[in-house]
């Protein structure tokens, strides 16, 4: 207590300091604005650039002056959650207190970063020998105390000596709290397997296969902020990117990294990338629910092009373009000429540009011969008229063509079908693209350095094909390939890995959201031999066997008036899909206060939620209810799938409804159906 009220004073004074540098450097950039709008005209140009280099400056002195006071500010509230002893064993123990962020008083540091590699003893070992690698080296020694902390409001909540006993103590309370509506960070319960994924500084590509609830999503982003810690000299959260599977799972985790002191980082979707790369090109549909089609032809079109061997036929097809697509013959003009056989030597020679960019870079060479030969002072064509020569050459005129050829070419013309004029079904957008980059070229990211992408098994190999052109960075990939949402995909963990060779591997199995019973259930439904529930116990989930629709509907109704008057925070009702969603949410809305979570939603809130399986991928709600839990709704191996995602929604409580018969997938279920 000593301690705290000593750093809480220490904070007092600089957050007061703070907010007076603030207030100052405001004041000196408002009176230097004003300066210079009333002598604009009387200073001359040197002492004018002057003044707009200092008003930059300042500008930038205030950005960061105001972000150290807004640290200290979250600092307030809670400044550490942690203390460690730890000495070389030469030498004497050395207290190391652990926050949010480092705090520096009189050149002392009282508060270390979480980040720091000090700070990483505190998750990776218990009172003994342990050490940590410094920017000098590794550091050796032994860590005589172990302390954690719960201070909110400056206020000392509890102090306990941990050991790994106590830490499940803890992480079993943090476990049990309500739901929130944004993802919060977890850097006062940081399991050992998590820490070891999060500090890793593996300078290419990382892929983590995490079991529902592993907190996978938490711990790449935690990975991100330390790469940020860890890398601030050269990276920074502009160069940052989160391909995010939709907006409402974007606005969900979209607190994690300013909680831990760095910038917002962009949030982007594979809609919106095709979007920004085929504006003025082509339309698009937006993306189907492929648990939704009754279409056989389009569930045929999705799956072949959803394989590992449709990204191979593609670039077979590349390879040959410029031997396909574009046919030289002799340009003459007056006494000058080449032949095609030369023309096609130089449109091969400049094998890294796209076919379209290589024609400007052939008629300047055909242009630049001409010059070398025109010994008589003769005249030479235009540039733009051997570029017409040159594009009249090209056997394929336009991107579209070129992809319905390709359909051509290889057997399957039946494959592509546009619902529209000038509009691309979802599947065939990023297909597409990969052929528009062969032909046209596409821009790359020269901002992103590091890129997050998860829900990985949701996407296709050529979805990563493109993306891979587009952000040639080291890439955070991360989800569970027992979570597929698409029943035509048929991809695996290891196809993806080949695309990313040497790209480190980590496994994250133990499921940390839902009580020991909920996991249980859930691993009857999809075996997973390697998921480990945490030893978290609560209610056993319910599967209740309804009368009718009428009744199965009252049962919900009631559920939502139980739950309104309880202190849990979030009730999912969860459907297969969302169009079944949309049916029950407009059943229930007159009567019931909730909320409709659909692909066209952007936010989410406590209270309760209906919703479909796809779009509550991600979250997490205190209470669920998973309705039409019958043979008819859930019935294929791909079903079971759906039923695992809605189950490992739950955080503490589970209920599953059903009219006529029980769908067979929770035949191995550890708990009986009921009636009331």
């Amino acid at each position: 207590m000593i301690h705290l009220d000593e750093t809480n004073k220490k904070l007092d004074a600089a957050l007061a300091q703070a907010d007076r540098d603030v207030s100052k450097i405001d004041r000196e950039y408002r009176d230097a604005k004003r300066y210079m709008a009333e002598y604009r005209g009387e200073l001359d140009p040197h002492e004018m650039f002057q003044n707009e280099l200092l008003l930059r400056q300042t500008d930038h002195t205030g950005a960061f002056s105001a972000g150290v006071r807004d640290r200290l500010a979250k600092l307030k509230d809670s400044p550490y959650f942690a203390r460690i002893d730890f000495g070389r064993k030469s030498e004497d123990p050395e207290p190391f207190y652990i926050g949010r962020f480092t705090f520096r008083h009189d050149d002392e540091i009282l508060v270390y970063d979480w980040r720091a590699p000090v700070s990483g003893m505190f998750y990776d070992y218990e009172p003994g020998p342990a050490g940590y690698d410094a920017p000098t080296g590794r550091i050796e020694g032994e860590l005589t105390r172990k302390r954690q902390f719960k201070i909110r409001n400056g206020k000392m909540e509890y102090a306990i000596e941990s050991s790994s006993h106590i830490q499940d103590d803890i992480l079993q309370k943090e476990l049990s709290h309500t739901s929130d509506e944004k993802m919060k960070s977890i850097i006062t319960t940081i399991q050992k397997e998590q820490n070891k994924i999060i500090r890793s500084s593996h300078a290419g590509t990382m892929v983590i296969q995490g079991a529902a609830g592993s907190g996978k999503t938490s711990v790449a982003l935690h990975r991100i902020a330390f790469l940020l810690y860890r890398f601030r000299d050269r990276l920074t959260a502009d160069n940052v990117a989160i391909l995010s599977p939709n907006k409402v799972f974007g606005d969900y985790i979209s607190g994690v990294i300013p909680e831990l002191a760095e910038e917002p980082v962009y949030e982007l979707s594979f809609a919106e990338i095709a979007a920004i790369h085929l504006e003025r090109v082509i339309y698009f549909e937006s993306e189907r629910n492929p648990s939704e089609t009754e279409d056989a032809n389009l569930a045929e079109r999705i799956r072949y092009k959803s394989s590992p061997e449709f990204v191979l036929l593609m670039d077979r097809y590349i390879a040959e373009l410029p031997y396909t697509a574009f046919a030289p013959v002799a340009y003459t003009c007056g006494r000058f000429s080449v032949s095609g056989e030369w023309i096609q030597k130089r449109f091969l020679a400049y094998k890294s540009h796209p076919l379209r960019k290589r024609l400007p870079l052939v008629a300047k060479d055909i242009f630049h011969r001409f010059e070398s030969d025109n010994l008589m002072g003769d005249d030479l064509p235009k540039l733009q008229a051997v570029m017409k020569a040159l594009t009249a050459m090209l056997t394929v005129k336009s991107p579209l063509a070129l992809y319905k050829d390709f359909y051509r070419k290889t057997g399957h013309p039946e494959l592509f079908v546009m619902p529209r004029k000038k509009t691309l079904e979802w599947t065939d957008v990023y297909p597409f693209l990969y052929l528009y980059a062969a032909y046209e070229g596409l821009a790359q990211s020269r901002i992103t350095k590091h890129l997050v992408i998860d829900e990985m098994q949701d996407y296709a190999p050529i979805q990563y094909a493109v993306i891979n052109m587009l952000f040639p960075c080291p890439k955070t990939i991360l989800g569970d390939f027992g979570q597929s949402l698409n029943p035509y995909q048929s991809y695996s963990l290891d196809d993806l890995l080949a695309l990313y060779e040497g790209a480190q591997f980590a496994e994250l199995n133990k499921s940390y959201r839902s009580t020991y019973e909920i996991m249980t259930f859930a691993k009857s439904i999809r075996n997973n031999a390697a998921l480990e529930p945490v030893a978290r116990h609560g209610e056993a989930p319910e599967v209740i066997c309804c009368l009718d629709e009428r009744d199965e509907l009252l049962r919900i109704k009631k559920a939502i008036d139980d739950f309104n008057g309880s202190n849990n925070a979030s009730l999912g009702i969860i459907l297969k899909t969302d169009k079944s969603a949309k049916a029950l949410f407009d059943a229930l809305s007159p009567e019931c206060g909730l909320q409709l979570i659909s692909p066209d939603s952007s936010r989410f809130h406590n209270g309760v939620t209906v919703t479909s399986v796809k779009m509550s991928k991600g979250l997490e709600f205190d209470e669920v209810i998973l309705p039409h839990a019958n043979r008819e709704t859930y019935c294929s191996e791909h079903d079971r799938n759906l039923l695992y995602i809605a189950c490992t929604r739950a955080m503490h409580r589970l209920t599953l409804l059903y009219t006529g018969e029980c769908s067979g997938l929770l035949s191995g279920a550890s708990c009986t159906a009921k009636e009331d």
